[in-house]
């Protein structure tokens, strides 16, 4: 045996020899099975005390690279080429599970996965259905567009001044005042709310939220260290907050008009009400109306609408009225709130796509976009009624659900708490894809959030019949 531990090298004995037994099996040197010399003869050979060599097996050892019998000696282990091409590629899952972001729960996976599936019935989407897009128009607009070569590059950082000019006026209309540099154009209103859990809070600030919450079903804040709280609005609303908020930063997110998943909606003085307790208590609020423009009836004026103290960051979208696919949306606050966004952003993505900010753009200032969404709330109302008559007709002694003002979504509520994964999975297995209650209240285990948006009219009543069928079958067992 030539090779010696380098007695003036910077590894020590011990780093040093197990580096060389590694790579002597490694290189196939020591096969797999071959005995080694014993443990005084090697510390010989090596000139270096038994008790340096003894570390070194029982090192290797535990990696697995060598075993020792009884009585027998020490032995190059059967698994070491296993345990070596383990230790030359990097450990992801150890990557996967130390990493921040927090994953999605095991349905909501499924969910994503089996949406994909053109033979699933999806009784739960939250987007609107391939009839419902406005492809035609969309096309007709691209052929009436005119494009220089600024408009296809790298937009400013708080997105395309023509669309942030386009949405000031048009918000305007709705009695919110935003001048084009207090809004920021976002890649859907999603990403407006993972910007504001990195650009605006320290970890462990709480976000409140309603029960039940569409939050529960994402991680944008859970993944950013915050704290989620479930609130109700009762006559104890600002003790709550005032106990719960102590010193720490918080947030209150909101959706008041077609709250999601429940479709309800915040009155007017609940709104005010809101307001200022939040006001009081120095609490800004996050004002998510990506459904409003959807109201069958009269629309109820913003909570933004209200502020007059930059206490409300607003977010809107044409994900849930145009196109999803747009990735589309906006951010109204303060300027300072709006340029820390904005640099976020431009650190992230460097901007949202500047073709889906032109035709926005173009569809805000030719009427278009407003004449397409009066459509659309009439398509949506019919759909709407459709379900209705199923369910007045067919579920009335299972379920109960209150009258949908707009929006996707029933907040379908079963007699018995049959809504649990085993159900999910069941109904998955006959094609029928639902938005179980349990993913925005882990304790939920009767609703499911409907949606007649998206699946057509003939999908919808055979996945309700599948769903009726599944039911009676549990009440039978």
């Amino acid at each position: 045996m030539q090779w010696k531990p380098k007695r003036l090298s910077q590894l020590s004995l011990h780093n040093q020899m197990v580096d060389w037994m590694t790579s002597l099996i490694q290189q196939g040197e020591w096969t797999i099975g071959m005995k080694l010399p014993p443990q005084r003869k090697l510390a010989e050979m090596l000139e270096v005390n038994r008790s340096t060599i003894i570390q070194v097996i029982d090192e290797l050892k535990a990696e697995g690279l060598l075993e020792t019998k009884i009585g027998g000696g020490t032995f190059v282990a059967n698994n070491s080429w296993n345990v070596l091409l383990n230790k030359s590629q990097p450990n992801w899952q150890k990557h996967i599970q130390s990493s921040i972001h927090k994953p999605n729960y095991h349905t909501i996976q499924l969910i994503n996965e089996y949406e994909q599936d053109e033979s699933m019935i999806r009784l739960g989407t939250g987007e609107l259905s391939p009839d419902l897009l406005p492809t035609t128009l969309l096309e007709e607009s691209l052929q009436s567009m005119t494009l220089n070569a600024r408009d296809i590059g790298y937009s400013e950082p708080k997105g395309s001044k023509r669309l942030r000019i386009a949405l000031s006026k048009y918000l305007g209309k709705q009695g919110i005042q935003a001048s084009p540099e207090s809004i920021l154009i976002v890649s859907g209103a999603l990403q407006a709310l993972q910007l504001i859990s990195v650009g605006l809070l320290e970890q462990q600030s709480i976000i409140f939220q309603e029960h039940p919450s569409y939050l529960n079903s994402v991680h944008p804040f859970q993944s950013a260290g915050m704290q989620m709280v479930s609130v109700q609005r009762n006559e104890r609303l600002e003790e709550t907050l005032k106990s719960l908020k102590g010193k720490r930063q918080s947030l209150f997110y909101t959706v008041p008009t077609l709250h999601n998943p429940t479709g309800r909606i915040m009155s007017v003085k609940e709104r005010h009400r809101l307001l200022d307790i939040c006001s009081e208590l120095q609490i800004p609020i996050i004002e998510d109306n990506v459904y409003e423009e959807l109201l069958f009836e009269n629309p109820v004026p913003a909570l933004k609408s209200f502020d007059r103290s930059g206490q409300v960051l607003y977010l809107g979208s044409v994900s849930k009225t145009l196109s999803p696919g747009l990735r589309i949306g906006w951010v109204v606050a303060p300027e300072p709130v709006i340029n820390r966004l904005a640099d976020i952003k431009m650190q992230t993505d460097y901007g949202s796509s500047a073709f889906s900010q032109e035709i926005v753009a173009h569809w805000l200032e030719t009427g278009i976009y407003d004449q397409h969404v009066v459509q659309l709330r009439q398509q949506l109302q019919q759909r709407s009624a459709f379900i209705e008559g199923i369910l007045e007709k067919e579920f009335k002694g299972v379920a109960t659900w209150e009258k949908p003002k707009g929006g996707f979504y029933i907040w379908l509520r079963f007699n018995e708490p049959i809504v649990n994964k085993a159900w999910f999975l069941k109904l998955l297995k006959q094609k029928v894809l639902i938005n179980p209650g349990y993913i925005y209240d882990s304790n939920d285990m009767h609703h499911i959030r409907f949606s007649y948006a998206y699946a057509s009219l003939a999908e919808l009543q055979e996945g309700l019949a599948i769903l009726l069928s599944s039911i009676k079958n549990i009440e039978l067992n």
